[in-house]
């Protein structure tokens, strides 16, 4: 075989994207991997000659997704120095960012082949990990400086967390009509209020339904 292009650091980025956009758009069934290469300006030999299939290029796109999530995450957090108020950011961040491919369509189309693809649940659950660490750490965090309950598990808590924004997070995304972006966040706060034993507010007021940011 052939070296790899010299621009395979450019083509192999804006093919993921694509692939995002399509996969969004249709679902995995419904994708050919033809879609995918006229909405990237290519062919499907030159996917196929970096992407084995359908499923690598999902677990691409969501990896991409979630990369750009956490580097608009990590910026916010950069703004606050308390750890209660990393966690609302945390919490509003992932239910009112941007919504299109950044709402939690890709994850439930990955869920689905995690299921019965043992490479796609390994991507899927390092993916989830991350999320949970990140939570962990800034309990752990808030703890130390005696803003948050001492007793509270940060794993645990990150489990709990992560699985109620999962869970409203694909109710919004398929437009449950009384799911709405500021019930999840103010669940979501209630949620850490109770367990970590202090007071949550949002930010500010939340005048818009919207999507979140990654998942």
């Amino acid at each position: 075989m052939s070296p790899r292009p010299k621009v395979d650091h450019l083509r192999k980025p804006q093919i993921v994207t694509a692939a995002a956009e399509v996969l969004y758009e249709r679902g995995l069934f419904d994708t050919r991997i033809a879609d995918i290469a006229e909405r990237a300006g290519t062919s499907s030999p030159t996917i196929l000659y970096y992407f084995e299939s359908k499923d690598r290029l999902l677990e691409e796109a969501v990896d991409q997704s979630d990369q750009e999530f956490y580097a608009r995450l990590s910026e916010g957090q950069a703004q606050h120095e308390t750890a209660a108020d990393k966690l609302v950011h945390l919490i509003e961040e992932t239910s009112l960012g941007p919504g299109g491919v950044n709402d939690w369509t890709l994850w439930m189309e990955i869920w689905v082949r995690a299921r019965r693809d043992k490479t796609v649940r390994r991507n899927y659950i390092r993916l989830d990990r991350r999320e949970r660490g990140l939570i962990a750490d800034i309990v752990r965090e808030g703890q130390a400086a005696g803003e948050f309950d001492a007793t509270a598990d940060p794993d645990d808590f990150a489990l709990a967390l992560s699985g109620l924004m999962d869970g409203l997070g694909v109710q919004m995304t398929l437009g449950q009509p009384d799911v709405t972006a500021e019930r999840m966040v103010r669940r979501c706060l209630a949620l850490a209020s109770t367990e970590l034993r202090c007071e949550l507010q949002p930010s500010k007021p939340i005048e818009q339904p919207g999507r979140r940011a990654h998942r």
